[in-house]
């Protein structure tokens, strides 16, 4: 299921925490060889989980990490602001309707479904928050994935080539995304907005949209 909690919830959640930041470790630590800082513990933290972001999180029947991602608002220290401003001309992006998404992480096991889920649970942060844009980091291996899931950024600038691209880009929050991200997470719209609204305490839609 999705789970929407901010890093000051979760520490209420430890098996959960610790597995996502287990996760978070072997893939950009271990499989992608990314700079990144990992503790004796073997989790991986950086500066920015200090903020008491929001995490959107698949959670696996076993109560352990599937698959995540991190959101704060431009309004305050991002990391596309603070390492990746010459991929913007130099653009400050900071707006309350512009929320900075990064760390899309999988774990090794995760099912088919769970990227899906989790950009459906991205677009609900999105709507439900009242958002614009989302903007991000990604390396060149997520452009395949974003364009198979039907909801590909617009790309503000990019520096690499091949495998080696990084790029920053925004992605537009539209309701008509939900419906192609439903069938490929394989989930409802009452679910998807069941696990929306009991996160922030939200009165449930009474009816589901077209």
């Amino acid at each position: 299921m999705l789970r929407y909690l901010y890093a000051d919830e979760l520490a209420r959640h430890p098996r959960l925490r610790k597995s996502t930041f287990s996760d978070r470790a072997d893939q950009f630590h271990s499989r992608l060889g990314w700079d990144v800082s990992v503790n004796q513990d073997g989790l991986e933290f950086d500066a920015y989980d200090a903020m008491n972001p929001l995490y959107v999180i698949w959670q696996k029947p076993d109560g352990l990490h599937g698959g995540s991602m991190r959101f704060l608002p431009t309004t305050g220290e991002t990391m596309v602001n603070d390492h990746f401003s010459d991929l913007t001309d130099g653009v400050h992006i900071a707006s309350p309707f512009i929320w900075e998404c990064t760390r899309f992480c999988l774990a090794r096991d995760a099912a088919p479904n769970v990227s899906a889920a989790l950009m459906l649970g991205g677009l609900e942060v999105g709507l439900g928050q009242h958002l614009s844009h989302a903007v991000g980091v990604f390396d060149a291996r997520m452009v395949r994935i974003y364009r198979l899931l039907g909801w590909p950024p617009t790309i503000l600038g990019t520096k690499g080539a091949g495998r080696e691209a990084t790029s920053v880009g925004l992605w537009s929050f539209a309701p008509e995304l939900r419906a192609p991200l439903l069938r490929k997470s394989g989930l409802s719209e009452a679910i998807s907005r069941h696990w929306y609204a009991r996160a922030f305490g939200l009165r449930e839609p009474l009816a589901a949209t077209a």
